[in-house]
C-alpha cells in the first residue's frame, strides 16, 4: 500500500520531514478492523510524533495521522460489532501505524460507525479532538451530561483549535455558559459560530476581561494550551473546589501550591490515547463516544469542525499541515481526501 511517514525528525521546512513509501499491508489482530483509508486529519500531535523520533533512522517510515474515515474491509475473528463494507471513523492507537496510508489495522474498541449524513472529510475531522473534549469535560471535569450543572460559566483557552472546536458546542450543550478565548479576527469569528457566549483575548489580561463580562471565578477551567502561560491568572480565575482540566504537556514547571492549595482545586489531566496506551478494560468507551457524537451529529447538534479540505493525500499537502500546526496558524481542523493518494 501507499503510505507517507517520517524516517526521522527533521524540521518541517525541510522537504524531507516526510516521504512516500511503498508498506506492507497491516494484518489484522483477533481484535482489529482492516480499514481502507477515505479520508483523515492532522492534529498537533502528529507533529510532536514526527518531533520524537529524533535522529535515529526509522525503516520502514513511521506512519503518522490519528482522525480517519474510511470503509471496513477485513474484520478480525474476534470482532462481533462490525461487517465488511461498513463506514467508519476513529482516532486510533498512537502506539500503532497511523492513517496516512491506504489501509490501517485498527482495535475495533476504538471505533464506531461514522455519521450517516456527513461526507468522509467531515467525519474525519471529528474523532481525536471529539473524545478529546468528551473525556475532558464530562469523564474528567465531572461536568453532568444531562445539564444539572446548567448555568456554571467554563472558561475555555484557545476555544478555536481542534479540542476548543469539539469543547465549545459539548459545553454548550450541557448547558453551561461558555467563555472562551481567541485573538484574531477569523478565530473569534469561529469561537462565535461554534456557540461561545462571550470570547476574549489570550493576549490580553484575561482576569480583567472576565471581570469586565461579571465574572470573578469559574467553577470550570479548560486550559487547552501551554498551561504555564496562563497559570497564575487560572490559579486566580479558578473557584473553591473548581476544576482545572489540561490536556497540554507544560514546558516547566507549574506551582501546585496556594491558592490552588487553598482553594481546593482539582486539577484534571485528559489524554484520549491513555486507554489504548494503557489497555484498559474500558477501552470500548471510545468507540461508545464516537457512536454519541455521530448521533449528535447526524441530529443536527454537532457541528461541523473542519475549515480546510485538501483536494489529496501527498507530502506536500501534509507538510503544509505540519507547519500550520507547529506554528499554531490554523483553527478547526484541516481534512484530506484520501481517495486521491499522490
Amino acid at each position: 500500500m501507499k503510505a507517507i511517514g517520517a524516517r526521522k525528525f527533521l524540521p518541517s521546512s525541510d522537504p524531507s520531514c516526510l516521504v512516500e513509501f511503498v508498506a506492507k499491508d497491516p494484518r489484522s489482530g483477533p481484535g482489529d478492523l482492516i480499514v481502507r483509508i477515505h479520508a483523515c486529519a492532522v492534529n498537533p500531535v502528529d507533529t510532536k510524533i514526527r518531533k520524537s523520533l529524533g535522529e535515529t533512522v526509522h525503516e520502514p517510515p513511521r506512519i503518522l495521522g490519528w482522525d480517519a474515515a474510511g470503509t471496513v474491509v477485513e474484520v478480525g475473528s474476534e470482532v462481533r460489532d462490525f461487517k465488511v463494507g461498513e463506514e467508519v471513523y476513529y482516532a486510533g492507537d498512537l502506539t500503532r501505524s497511523g492513517c496516512n496510508a491506504e489501509l490501517q489495522a485498527v482495535d475495533a474498541r476504538l471505533v464506531a460507525r461514522k455519521p450517516r449524513s456527513w461526507s468522509f472529510e467531515e467525519a474525519a475531522a471529528v474523532p481525536l479532538v471529539g473524545i478529546t473534549a468528551w473525556e475532558l469535560l464530562f469523564e474528567r471535569m465531572s461536568v453532568d451530561l444531562d445539564g444539572k450543572d446548567r448555568g456554571k460559566a467554563i472558561l475555555i483557552i484557545n476555544g478555536a483549535g481542534g479540542v476548543g472546536s469539539a469543547l465549545i458546542p459539548l459545553a454548550r450543550d450541557a448547558g453551561l455558559t461558555v467563555i472562551t478565548t481567541a485573538s484574531r479576527p477569523e478565530t473569534i469569528a469561529w469561537c462565535q459560530q461554534l456557540g461561545a457566549h462571550h470570547v476574549i483575548n489570550h493576549r490580553e489580561d484575561l482576569i480583567a476581561q472576565s471581570e469586565a463580562l461579571g465574572f470573578t471565578s469559574y467553577p470550570f477551567i479548560a486550559n487547552l494550551y501551554q498551561p504555564e502561560i496562563h497559570w497564575s491568572a487560572t490559579s486566580q480565575l479558578i473557584a473553591p473546589f473548581g476544576t482545572l482540566g489540561l490536556i497540554v504537556e507544560p514546558s516547566e514547571k507549574l506551582h501546585l501550591g496556594d491558592p490552588l492549595k487553598a482553594k481546593c482545586v482539582r486539577i484534571a489531566w485528559e489524554f484520549m490515547a491513555a486507554r489504548a496506551k494503557f489497555q484498559s478494560p474500558d477501552m470500548h468507551e471510545q468507540g461508545r463516544i464516537l457512536a454519541k457524537l455521530a448521533a449528535r451529529c447526524d441530529a443536527g447538534q454537532f457541528p461541523k469542525i473542519h475549515t480546510r479540505v485538501f483536494d489529496s493525500l501527498s507530502v506536500e499537502n501534509l507538510r503544509t499541515a505540519h507547519i500550520a500546526m507547529e506554528r499554531g496558524e490554523a483553527h478547526g481542523k484541516w481534512v484530506f481526501n484520501c481517495a486521491v493518494f499522490r
